[in-house]
């Protein structure tokens, strides 16, 4: 036999002695329909106390997995972070820098701003400024606001 069929061996054997320790064989036999009832409660009672402890120690179990699993992470990063060496400043022209990400498709120096738009720019409106005083009678009437309306469109 192999040394992990003697551990199997070995733990199977172990399990069977710490079951006849803990639990006794049970005598039925002899027992009212009472005394039945009572065993059966008993034993309820002690599978819930069982299931109580078992979710407790998985409950344990789960969050020191986690607690082992962050502390692992954690020494991980510790362990994989190197320092970076100062980087030095290095000056490229844009024809360079151009030459260096195509490649020799754009061997002659490229230029930015003949490639922009035009743009006009509209020339803004002056109103000739005149004395008010002298637009008063023009104004006045349906016929002045007729002349304002015409000239907003």
């Amino acid at each position: 036999m192999t040394m992990l069929e003697n551990e199997k061996q070995e733990k199977k054997e172990e399990r069977e002695r710490t079951l006849a320790e803990r639990v006794p064989p049970l005598q039925l036999s002899g027992l009212s329909a009472q005394d039945l009832q009572n065993l059966c409660k008993d034993l309820h009672q002690k599978i819930d106390g069982i299931d109580e402890s078992r979710y407790d120690i998985a409950a344990k179990v789960s969050k020191n997995e986690l607690e082992i699993q962050d502390l692992s992470q954690k020494i991980f990063e510790l362990k994989g972070k190197m320092k970076r060496p100062n980087l030095k400043r290095v000056r490229v022209s844009a024809d360079a820098m151009l030459g260096a990400l195509l490649g020799s498709k754009v061997k002659e120096s490229v230029d930015f701003k003949a490639n922009l738009k035009t743009v006009k720019k509209e020339e803004e409106k002056k109103e000739e400024v005149t004395d008010w005083r002298k637009n008063v009678d023009a104004m006045s009437g349906m016929e002045g606001r007729k002349k304002l309306f015409n000239a907003g469109q």
